[in-house]
């Protein structure tokens, strides 16, 4: 048996602005925009080279779901942008305004700085080391 997790949804209060930061700051690549309805989308991004999980990005379509905008794992880094060479997307993603919230530490496992998305969402950015290069091909 083979089983892969192919999409991870993440509320947004509008496509658009979604769709601009993922692709101008973060660099990722627009998969699939489809209209669904007057009020739904169907809209994934991808980091440049992934191969199998995207982010589809879920308009929040009620109140209760635009309280988890920005904050979806109550606070805790949400997700986990493996990166080959960490200085060239730090660097890059600094110079495109992104905020880091913990700087560029080295741990027995890799480089790792912590940044929010545009809605306060937390992120890990990390380059494993040399002992843990696999992890960004798994």
């Amino acid at each position: 048996m083979r089983q892969r997790i192919a999409h991870i949804a993440l509320v947004v209060k509008e496509y658009d602005e979604a769709i601009e930061f993922y692709i101008k700051k973060l660099n990722f690549t627009l998969i699939e925009d489809s209209k669904i309805d007057e009020n739904k989308r169907w809209v994934m991004v991808a980091p440049p080279g992934a191969k199998e999980c995207c982010l589809l990005l879920s308009k929040a379509a009620n109140k209760e779901q635009a309280k988890s905008i920005g904050n979806q794992t109550g606070g805790r880094v949400f997700l986990f942008l493996f990166t080959d060479d960490f200085w060239r997307d730090y660097n890059n993603m600094v110079d495109r305004k992104i905020n880091f919230v913990r700087p560029p530490t080295e741990f027995e496992y890799g480089r790792v700085a912590v940044f929010e998305d545009l809605y306060g969402n937390m992120w890990d950015l990390i380059e494993p080391n040399k002992h843990n290069k696999g992890m960004i091909n798994a």
